[in-house]
Formats: structure tokens, sequence, C-alpha cells
């Protein structure tokens, strides 16, 4: 392991000037400082990071905290976290909540206590909490917006507003809503939308579904309620979600998108990895992750915290088609037809 008087010997100089010169301290001849930084890159020298935060008040290590590291669209946010982080020379601390919200408080506190900025994504505590626990410290938020700390949200009015003209562009006007967990703040920010979208369509209100647990299980207890509601389109939380949808649905002999049209939302990777392939709102889930710690660089200037709202997009796949595709599909005969739906599979 290479040490710091190792990089004071190849530089000629102490290892008390060699330490000044990595810690940007003042003092220290321009010469000095870059033959130390010359040694220290030669040698792949790295500060410890206790050592680090000791001379400079830095740890050089970010936090990011998430509901569920299983669910795709948490890992993609950390990878865009992970890789900006890097480029600005630090590591990264995640810490995973397992969807609890009494056990965020602790592992936010926990976490904060070992580094130079945490960034929380989708935290599920109540406003007041949030900000009585983060308020004022190097903390920015992804999918969740506050008056009190910076964050980096989705268009997800726009989200819903396309995927709802995509089906009723296909004639469905029993559409159903599969929600997700009932402190999610994006949860409560598509339910909005659904309803704005709704009135202003001038159509019946989306049937509203409940809570479910953002997950293919979650998917797979929601879709007897919306054959139930005599759906004929579902519009879900969550990929994840839907992906449950399409696999009940199969399993009850329900053919998608033939006789019951699946939107979902994030384009994870297995949505296009599925048979029917996923009809779902595309979101910048790694670029969100980019811009969070960006954002973590405290404001000059003092002002509001700054909140961005990246585009969404629609991304048509199979599991939509126009309603009452397998009607029109099939032309009279008196011979017996055999069912070729395809099964729910990953390729």
């Amino acid at each position: 392991m290479v040490t710091l008087r190792d990089v004071a010997r190849a530089a000629g100089v102490s290892p008390a000037t060699a330490s000044r010169a990595l810690s940007d301290a003042p003092h220290v001849s321009p010469a000095n400082r870059e033959q130390v930084a010359r040694a220290a890159a030669s040698l792949g020298y790295r500060p410890h990071p206790a050592a680090r935060a000791l001379t400079t008040g830095s740890t050089g290590t970010l936090g990011l905290v998430v509901p569920d590291l299983a669910n795709p669209f948490f890992a993609a946010v950390a990878k865009g976290v992970q890789a900006r982080a890097h480029e600005t020379g630090r590591d990264v601390l995640v810490a995973d909540t397992d969807e609890d919200v009494t056990a965020e408080p602790d592992v936010i506190t926990r976490l904060g206590d070992r580094v130079d900025g945490l960034v929380l994504c989708s935290p599920r505590m109540p406003v007041d909490d949030l900000g009585a626990l983060v308020g004022g410290g190097r903390v920015a938020l992804v999918n969740r917006e506050t008056p009190f700390a910076p964050s980096v949200s989705f268009d997800l009015a726009d989200g819903v507003r396309q995927a709802l003209d995509h089906l009723r562009a296909l004639g469905h006007e029993r559409v159903a809503y599969v929600g997700g967990p009932a402190t999610s703040w994006s949860d409560g920010e598509r339910r909005r939308a659904l309803a704005g979208g709704a009135a202003a369509h001038g159509v019946p209100p989306v049937t509203d579904l409940g809570a479910f647990r953002p997950t293919h299980g979650g998917g797979v207890q929601a879709a007897d309620l919306a054959l139930a509601a005599g759906s004929t389109a579902v519009l879900c939380f969550n990929d994840l979600v839907a992906l449950g949808v399409l696999a009940r649905l199969h399993a009850r002999g329900v053919a998608a998108p033939d006789d019951v049209s699946v939107v979902g939302f994030d384009d994870v990777p297995a949505a296009s990895l599925v048979t029917p392939a996923l009809t779902t709102v595309a979101v910048p889930l790694a670029r969100a992750g980019r811009e969070a710690v960006d954002l973590l660089a405290p404001d000059p200037a003092g002002g509001s915290p700054e909140h961005r709202r990246l585009p969404v997009e629609l991304v048509v796949r199979a599991s939509t088609a126009p309603l009452g595709t397998a009607a029109r599909a099939v032309a009279p005969t008196s011979t017996p037809t055999t069912s070729t739906d395809p099964e729910v599979v990953i390729r």
C-alpha cells in the first residue's frame, strides 16, 4: 500500500509538505505542489478517507438512500449517481430501506454522518418529517419535491397525458389505474394528472384500483380487480406492476393486448424483453441520478432550492392495441379456432 511518506520521498519533500499539497492547503509553492501531485499520480496514491476527513473536513464520499435496490428503477438511478460521483472523484455509499417508511429516519441519520452529501431517491416519509430531518443539509432529492431541498423529478403529468391520449386514440374509455405505495409522492402526482386528464377529455374518470406494492406481485393482485371492473386498458404505477398484470392476464386466459391493453411507467430493461413487449412511459433515470449529484454543490447565492423536471416519452410496443382487436381480427368460420395468445415470458 502506497503511503504519504512514499509520495513525499518520491517528490523530494517532507511528509508535512506533501500532506499540505494534497489537501490544497496554503503556503505550498507551486513547484512543490506540482511535484507532489505528479508523484502521487505515478504511485497511484489515494489518501485514506478518515485521514482526508480530518485534514480537509471532507470524506470524498456521497450517500444514496433508496427504497428498494431490487427495483430496476432505483438501480438505474444509482448507476447515474455512481457515474457522476466517479467523474468528480468521489465514492458512493448506498443504503436500502426495503420500502419501510419507519426505517428511513435512522438510515438517513446514520449515513448522513459519514458522507459529504446525500441523494435521497423517492423518500416515503411525510414532508414535515423529511424537512425536519434534512432541511438545510447537503441533500438532493430524486423523484420527490419539497420546498426545502433541491430536487430532480420527472414530468409525470405529461407522461400520464401521453398514456391516456394513446389509450383513448385506440378506443379505450374504460381505463383502470393500478397505484403504487400510498406514501409515494410520484403516485400522488400521477393520480392528480389522471383526474385532470379525464376531466380535460370529457370522458369517464379512470377507475382507481387502489394502492399496491410496486412489485410484480402487486400487479398480479391488481389484475383480478381490473378484470372485475370491466376495464379494457390498465395503466400501471411502474413496469414491474405492469409485468405482473400481464402475467396474471395470461394465467386467466385473457389476451393482451387483444382483450386488455397494458401500459407501464419507467421503461426498465425488462419492459422490452417480455412477450408482448410493454408499452410504457420512458423516464430518464440515470440522468436524474447524475443531475442530483450536481445539485449537491452549495449555491453561492444562497437562493431557493433548484427543482428540475425532466421530460418523459411514451414508448409504444405490443402490449397496447385498438379496442376489440381480437373480435375484428377473427373472420367468421365454421371451423373452431385455436388460441395463439403469446405467453408472457422473459426472453
